[in-house]
């Protein structure tokens, strides 16, 4: 019949403007999905950042409370290393010098800064001496690492890894004392601060 709107059997006729999908709401299946994955991914994204904020700042205070005090000294450690409550010794984790690179620290006390450092050598053997010898030590250069050698930073003399704490004097790394017990090397702070008139030269850190 002309003028009348006929409908296809079977099949609703078109409820006016806009496209509905088959539960009646605008929009096929696929765009809904679309819309609600769009949805939880811009939910998800402040959730990484604030996640990401809270480990920079977990992470800054682990760091900071590895600096204690105790008697006016103050010890520079790096990760998994304590000074222990009293502040009778220094505590560092063995497994830290397996790479057999040396690692350098240091203790304040007072206006000085008592520099060591800590290395396994080729032999195998975790050992410990100061950043200074008996000759330069007013230079205040201290050692590098060069391969299994201590090299003198202001002399160039260098020094095999298996000679630390076994030879002293001249240009030889002064050696500090350290033990190994329990998977830990240990220093005493003690033994530390007789090393400290190394240190104490003009222009000192």
């Amino acid at each position: 019949m002309s003028g009348k709107n006929r409908s296809t059997p079977g099949r609703p006729s078109s409820p006016g403007k806009g496209n509905f999908g088959e539960t009646g709401f605008p929009g096929s299946s696929a765009e809904k999905k679309a819309a609600v994955m769009g949805n939880k991914k811009k939910h998800r994204l402040p959730i990484f950042g604030i996640a990401a904020v809270l480990l920079v700042i977990a992470a800054a205070g682990l760091y900071w409370s590895g600096v204690k005090r105790s008697n006016g000294a103050r010890t520079i450690p790096s990760g998994g290393n304590t000074l222990n409550a009293s502040g009778t010794h220094l505590s560092f984790a063995e497994s830290m010098f397996d790479d057999g690179k040396a690692r350098h620290f240091k203790h304040r006390d007072g206006d000085l800064q008592v520099r060591f450092f800590i290395v396994k050598s080729s032999d195998g053997v975790i050992r410990a001496a100061f950043d200074a010898c008996d000759v330069c030590w007013p230079a205040g250069k201290g050692y590098g690492q060069s391969g299994d050698y201590m090299v003198c930073r202001n002399c160039g003399q260098r020094f095999a890894s298996i000679r630390v704490n076994e030879v002293k004097g001249g240009c030889n790394p002064a050696p500090l004392k350290r033990a190994v017990h329990n998977g830990r090397v240990t220093i005493q702070v003690q033994d530390l601060l007789e090393g400290k008139s190394y240190f104490d030269f003009p222009g000192k850190a």
